[in-house]
């Protein structure tokens, strides 16, 4: 490997000069100065270097942190699932396919402007997820909805009008 060094006539010339102003100070002077140039120097490295890189670090880590826990949360939620089809047909034929598909037993019957479905003996949380299922996936609204409790824990009753 070659070196090339040139010579630059402009630093010479400072150095030179530098070199004249030091040598006529007094070794007390050299002393004080130098002191206060190591000071200068330690407290450009501190608040210059040292203080924005531990700045830096802490943002990194805390990003970090930020995008783990993102990063956790939507592992934890889980896949993405496509939504369910939308049920097509008359308002009657909707809530009976809905009911089947959940294993709920049910009586629907026509109504101007929509249907009315009686449910004689269901859980109750079948009873909500049928009426979740409907709101998802058509455009049947409950207008009205009248649940009975029955004797044994759990089970209800309930006449459901839907307008759609």
């Amino acid at each position: 490997m070659r070196i090339i060094l040139t010579r630059l006539p402009a630093l010479d010339a400072a150095l030179i000069r530098f070199d004249a102003w030091w040598g006529g100070l007094s070794r007390r002077e050299r002393i004080l100065i130098a002191t206060m140039s190591t000071l200068l120097a330690a407290v450009v490295l501190v608040f210059g270097v040292i203080k924005p890189l531990q700045s830096a670090r802490a943002a990194a880590i805390s990003d970090i942190r930020t995008y783990e826990t993102l990063n956790a949360r939507i592992l934890a939620a889980g896949t993405l699932t496509r939504a369910a089809p939308r049920r097509q047909g008359a308002p009657v034929k909707i809530a009976g396919d809905a009911a089947v598909a959940l294993r709920l037993a049910v009586t629907p019957e026509g109504i101007p402007g929509g249907a009315r479905v009686t449910v004689a003996d269901a859980n109750y949380d079948t009873l909500i997820a049928w009426l979740a299922d409907l709101a998802a996936t058509s455009d049947l609204r409950a207008r009205r909805i009248s649940i009975q409790r029955r004797p044994q824990p759990g089970r209800v009753s309930a006449v459901v009008e839907f307008a759609g």
